[in-house]
């Protein structure tokens, strides 16, 4: 079908949430994919940083097909194979900046995307709070973080523009400047005894790529502990390799939340979110405190193993950091240039005020690149995991001239 039928389909039938890119995608290998007339674009998008292995990756594809040919989905009421594996694989991955003689299990909640591992994590910490801290209800959150678009997701998301054509919102959400340590201090000193949690992103995504401190997490965490409340750390973006060496964003900061929340890259492109906290969080959770109907189900869970794996056995970490350091030295390189930020495959730029970023996104296809706006001046590169120079240059190239 072309795009023009396929457009036509869309604005007859589906509801107008999305500004779709007038393009129309039908085939994935790696770094590229091709449309309906079979142009070839490279994927600096990767289904907003889900792709990690990159398109229909071998092992992924085996692994869903071969599940799908023998059992696809019976619900959480049952035990299913490979789900404790997973959960095992998860628990190692947060435990691998801990001293061995510190590390406990994590247990995980399988959900199906980021907004359900974060509803989860708010339960949970709620939950926790009141068998273990009377009535806190409050969840601080960051001014600029996104946590996702559900009411309550949608609450600890502290920007305004998203917020406004939905309220009432869910209350017990307040949020604090980034990088602030005398704000947040304050905020404890003033609410400590009504606070549960602290909800951030090492590393804020949707806003730009904009990283915390080393110094604000590590006060973050020390408020947290010192009143009793839970740091809960939003991976679902930066999680999975895509910061570099280490798999979780946390971990180049050197600190240890109570509650992490996971999706995106972690079944490269099947839909799967998870919410993994430390044993002593997780058990205040009780059968019938929360669920869901296809969260850890028979194809999620054979997609997530395929991908851990995958991405371990092939230094996703190690590659996103060389390869990311390079994209960042690229892009700061390029006229109208003025910041370039990020970690490991997790990168930013910002242009200078004659440049307009949402524009850049449509030439690009001409340049056969996808690329993400996420701001008037910025644009954000999420590319899967396998990229490599080569395909930095590329793109480099492309931007030089879509740039002159």
């Amino acid at each position: 079908m072309s795009l023009a039928e396929q457009m036509a389909l869309e604005s007859s039938y589906l509801m107008g949430t999305y500004a779709r890119k007038p393009v129309e995608l039908v085939r994935g290998e790696g770094m590229r994919v091709f449309d309906d007339e079979g142009r070839a674009y490279l994927d600096f998008v990767s289904g907003v940083g889900a792709v990690s292995l990159g398109h229909c990756h071998p092992a992924v594809v085996e692994a869903v097909s071969a599940q799908a040919s023998r059992l696809i989905h019976v619900s959480n009421y049952y035990y299913i194979e490979g789900r404790g594996q997973v959960g095992g694989l998860l628990s190692g991955l947060l435990n691998a900046c801990i001293d061995p003689s510190e590390r406990a299990s994590w247990k995980s909640f399988f959900a199906n995307s980021g907004a359900e591992a974060n509803e989860c994590a708010i339960k949970l910490a709620r939950l926790w709070a009141k068998k273990n801290k009377g009535e806190a209800r409050i969840v601080v959150t960051l001014d600029k973080g996104f946590h996702g678009r559900t009411l309550a997701t949608l609450a600890a998301t502290a920007q305004p523009a998203k917020q406004e054509a939905f309220k009432p919102l869910p209350a017990g959400f307040v949020h604090t400047p980034p990088n602030d340590v005398s704000a947040l201090e304050q905020l404890f000193a003033e609410q400590g005894d009504e606070i549960c949690a602290i909800m951030l992103e090492c590393v804020q995504g949707e806003s730009g790529v904009h990283p915390c401190t080393s110094e604000y997490l590590r006060v973050a965490r020390r408020l947290a502990t010192e009143h009793r409340a839970l740091l809960i750390c939003d991976e679902i973006q930066c999680g999975m390799y895509r910061c570099g060496t280490y798999p979780f964003g946390f971990q180049h900061f050197g600190i240890v939340p109570d509650i992490v929340t996971i999706a995106k890259g972690v079944a490269s492109g099947f839909p799967t979110g998870m919410c993994a906290a430390r044993e002593d969080v997780a058990a205040a959770f009780e059968p019938g405190d929360h669920g869901s109907t296809f969260g850890g189900s028979c194809l999620a869970v054979a997609a997530a193993k395929a991908t851990i794996e995958t991405l371990e056995a092939i230094d996703a970490g190690g590659n996103a950091e060389a390869v990311g350091e390079y994209l960042r030295t690229r892009l700061a390189e390029l006229p109208h240039v003025v910041e370039v930020r990020g970690l490991g495959l997790m990168c930013a730029c910002d242009f200078d005020e004659t440049i307009d970023a949402g524009e850049l996104v449509i030439r690009g296809l001409g340049e056969g690149l996808l690329l993400n706006s996420t701001g008037l001046r910025t644009l954000r590169f999420l590319p899967p995991l396998v990229c490599s120079r080569d395909d930095v240059e590329a793109l480099a190239e492309g931007l030089k001239r879509l740039l002159a």
